[in-house]
């Protein structure tokens, strides 16, 4: 990195931790630059107890956390930038994976469900039967949301039910709950001696506790999951000083931004107007859209990234997942086959835990490189889904579409879509978006302000603009081509078809 976008050794600085399902990083911004001084990542494991479970230790979390801070201190160092010049800390974080630990005595009371993970599908099934419409929908009026196992209310609710030392703690008084950004703050503030249980607006509106018009913890919706309310943290807006690091090299320093990890990178991408909107191509997949003053995630999909890697680990066409591009582009077509990759059922804006991936439109010319053109391609469907689903709930039409991610750096998947939004796709030059957007509300927090947010610095990072290259019509086609192939994956799983395959895995494994 140059001098000129580190800035120079007396700038202010703001930090930003970006902990995510896969990795931790530890990000320091110039303020007046915007640009990325130095930081430090660390990959953190997932653990796959059964089938559709998927967890993380909590303590290793937290433990990434430390080794990023005190990794990216030593490069400051080196860089002869005095560590003293970070002003703020900001947190963006995995949303909806869920925490509980025992406040006494620090320690987690069970390893944490990751949004993912699919074990609370028969909880699912309770709640909404207990509803009086049994309808899936009969708190979105409270929520936004529809009962479903994405969100936090549904994992607490199966570890009350499944894990006695959840069940006890909570019994006992002991038991706090939290996502990942409520356990950080947490436990980076004091931990058992006195440390902040707070979580931000963007986190606690996916946890299906969280009343969107009251902007608070509901009553109603606590009792209806039969949730105490003394375990939920306190909810704070996005940009105030909740605490201050308790030790290591940055103690004293204030934690004054949190946001979710797609509302953050909202905010980087400097979408502050009605109607704009951007897309993290990640893991997972995140349109939103900003409107109202507030900055709410409207629609995810949960895979996208993912099938990438599914391609490559799982089938073997590729070898790495930047060998996909190459691939589809030397075909330029699906060749009529479209790709589902419902691998954990669909998420919005359908919502339908019972659907499985398929394959279709196969013939006999179908090779390899169709099949990577129809996953970039899937992507693109998926992205047009949600874009719809929040074009009719906000009466906003978008004009266009800025991306961030790891994805974004496929150009095909870009033009793709271009194409198939029928609007241009902005790729900006800078891609941390995320962790920016976390950095920017810790510094532009009161009590800090160190942060100087010009009006017209997007216009200072460069961008790619993609725009449409095949008709209305084309694209029209192709996607209601794959409507047609989602109606195909649902209610493929139902209680039925998982108690045959559990039977099945009993007599293949005596």
């Amino acid at each position: 990195m140059t001098s000129s976008s580190r800035g120079s050794l007396s700038d202010p600085l703001v930090a930003a931790i970006d902990q995510g399902t896969s990795s931790t990083r530890f990000l320091v911004f110039n303020t007046r630059t915007a640009e990325v001084v130095c930081q430090h990542q660390v990959e953190i494991k997932q653990s796959f107890p059964k089938e559709g479970w998927v967890d993380q230790d909590p303590l290793e979390i937290l433990q990434s956390v430390v080794e990023c801070v005190e990794h990216t201190c030593d490069k400051l160092n080196q860089l002869n930038i005095p560590t003293t010049n970070i002003k703020a800390i900001g947190v963006t974080n995995q949303r909806e994976t869920t925490l509980v630990w025992n406040k006494e005595t620090g320690e987690p009371l069970c390893n944490a469900i990751v949004w993912l993970d699919l074990r609370t599908q028969s909880t699912v099934e309770r709640l909404i039967n207990q509803t009086p419409s049994k309808s899936k929908n009969h708190l979105k009026s409270l929520t936004g949301l529809p009962i479903s196992t994405y969100f936090s209310a549904v994992k607490l609710r199966w570890l009350l039910d499944h894990e006695e030392a959840v069940a006890q703690a909570t019994h006992s008084h002991t038991a706090l709950f939290g996502t990942v950004d409520s356990w950080l703050i947490w436990s980076l503030t004091g931990g058992r001696k006195g440390g902040v249980h707070c979580t931000d607006v963007s986190n606690a509106s996916r946890t299906l506790l969280f009343n969107i018009h009251t902007l608070d913890w509901d009553p109603e919706l606590c009792s209806f999951f039969e949730i105490p309310m003394e375990m939920l943290p306190n909810v704070r807006s996005s940009s105030e000083i909740y605490g201050y690091m308790s030790s290591g090299p940055l103690a004293g320093v204030p934690i004054s931004g949190c946001l979710g990890d797609q509302s953050a990178a909202l905010v980087g991408q400097m979408c502050l107007e009605e109607g704009q909107a951007k897309n993290t191509q990640l893991n997972a997949h995140f349109p939103l859209v900003r409107q109202l003053n507030a900055h709410f995630p409207l629609g995810s999909v949960a895979i996208a990234g993912a099938v990438v890697r599914w391609l490559r680990d799982n089938l073997g066409i590729i070898q790495t997942s930047a060998e996909i591009e190459k691939l589809a582009s030397s075909v330029g077509t699906s060749h009529g086959c479209y790709f589902v990759p419902a691998f954990s059922g669909l998420y919005a804006p359908y919502w339908e835990p019972s659907a499985r991936g398929i394959i279709c439109g196969l013939t006999q010319f179908t090779n390899r490189s169709h099949l990577a053109f129809a996953a970039l391609e899937a992507v693109c469907f998926q992205t047009r889904e949600i874009l719809d689903a929040m074009n009719q709930d906000s009466g906003v039409p978008l004009t266009c579409l800025r991306v961030d991610g790891g994805m974004t750096a496929n150009s095909l998947l870009m033009q793709l879509q271009a194409d198939i939004l029928a609007i241009p796709v902005v790729r900006p030059s800078m891609s941390e978006s995320t962790a920016l957007g976390a950095a920017m509300a810790a510094g532009l927090a009161d009590g800090v302000c160190v942060w100087n947010l010009c009006v017209d610095r997007e216009h200072s990072i460069s961008t790619e603009i993609y725009q449409p290259q095949i008709l209305p019509k084309d694209g029209e086609f192709r996607y209601g081509r794959w409507k047609a192939a989602v109606q195909r994956a649902m209610n493929w799983e139902t209680t039925e078809t998982e108690s045959v395959n559990k039977e099945m895995g009993n007599l293949n494994n005596p």
